[in-house]
């Protein structure tokens, strides 16, 4: 694939190496592609900490193996850290014969929180602004948003894609929805997006926990009735209509508890329309008890983990350790035991 030896050698180690031939219409090569852009993202911020540069760099196999070239790297104006990336597809002219129908022409990739001196302080503010609503507020997600708007406009939304992991999935979900609400609905891949919650989904026993989020869900609606004071059948008062038709890959490992909640939070609206509960559900589903305390004390910041509408990948593969539930590594290996589920808000 133009990779030299030592470069076939490095991806080989731990790269989709297998995948010679990508299927721009298959759901796995489209994930194990995107999870190794956002791959890219990490490692050439660790390029750069390390100051490999030239031949000695070890970022270019990750996006080089599949015909992309990097445009430019984005720059946190804070630290001068690599937290972003902006991809161009640039097939050979002979592609192996196959069909490039299905590629994207551009993919914006966003890296997670990386944890070296360089690096990790901003990171972790940032993760503290995730947890606090403001992750609109920092100047990362503006360059990030900047950087989405920039490349929908020279290409189109239909020939982008977005992507991130953990961190960077949570800047890639604020732009994704942010683009949605202005009518532009993106191909998303977004890996072990956080969900900032109590990790319910660890409780073993299924009617227990089926009555917490039942309970959960009562609490959380009546709060929004007596804070907000809006009809929950009005169409007008519900924000999730603008932002239903955006459906984004979300990939999630319930071993995980920095993103295995997104499992519950869409099964759980779903058994609630099952029983009658509903309207009581399209309530909860919108707002959180954190989200609604914001509003009391005047400070207006829509959650980020909740959405409408998703195509969630679940991999029920074993996992270990944190590390490897929550490790990007795990989206591009072969024989995954993966559960596929698409959730629509209607």
């Amino acid at each position: 694939m133009g990779l030299i030896a030592s470069e076939r050698q490095i991806f080989s180690l731990s790269g989709p190496f297998f995948l010679t031939d990508v299927d721009w219409n298959n759901a796995h090569h489209r994930r194990s592609v995107a999870a190794s852009l956002v791959q890219g993202v990490y490692v050439l911020e660790q390029d750069r900490q390390q100051n490999r540069q030239g031949p000695e760099a070890l970022a270019p196999p990750w996006w080089e193996f599949f015909h992309f070239q990097l445009i430019h790297p984005l720059v946190d104006n804070v630290d001068f850290s690599i937290f972003g990336a902006i991809y161009e597809f640039k097939p050979q002219f002979c592609y192996y014969g196959h069909s490039t129908q299905g590629s994207p022409r551009y993919v914006v990739a966003f890296r997670g929180t990386i944890t070296k001196p360089e690096s990790f302080l901003r990171d972790l503010s940032l993760d503290l602004h995730f947890i606090q609503n403001e992750l609109h507020c920092t100047s990362r997600f503006e360059s990030a948003m900047e950087a989405v708007q920039d490349t929908v406009t020279a290409a189109g939304d239909l020939n982008v894609w977005i992507a991130g992991h953990s961190l960077g999935s949570a800047v890639a979900m604020l732009a994704g929805k942010n683009m949605a609400k202005m009518g532009t609905f993106l191909e998303s891949f977004l890996f072990n997006p956080p969900f900032f919650s109590a990790p319910i989904e660890r409780i073993k026993d299924e009617k227990v926990k089926h009555g917490v989020r039942i309970a959960s869900s009562l609490i959380t609606a009546g709060l929004a009735v007596a804070v907000k004071g809006y009809n929950q059948n009005s169409p007008s008062e519900d924000p999730f209509l603008a932002l239903s038709a955006w459906v984004p890959c979300l990939f999630v490992n319930p071993a995980d508890d920095i993103c295995s909640e997104y499992a519950g939070y869409f099964e759980h609206r779903k058994k609630m329309e099952e029983i009658g509960a509903g309207g009581i559900e399209k309530l909860a589903t919108q707002n959180s008890i954190g989200g609604l305390f914001m509003h009391v004390i005047g400070k207006e910041a829509e959650p980020l983990h909740l959405l409408p509408s998703a195509n969630l990948t679940i991999n029920r593969s074993p996992s270990p350790d944190f590390k490897r539930a929550h490790g990007i590594h795990q989206w591009w290996r072969p024989n995954l035991q993966l559960e596929c589920k698409i959730y629509r808000y209607s």
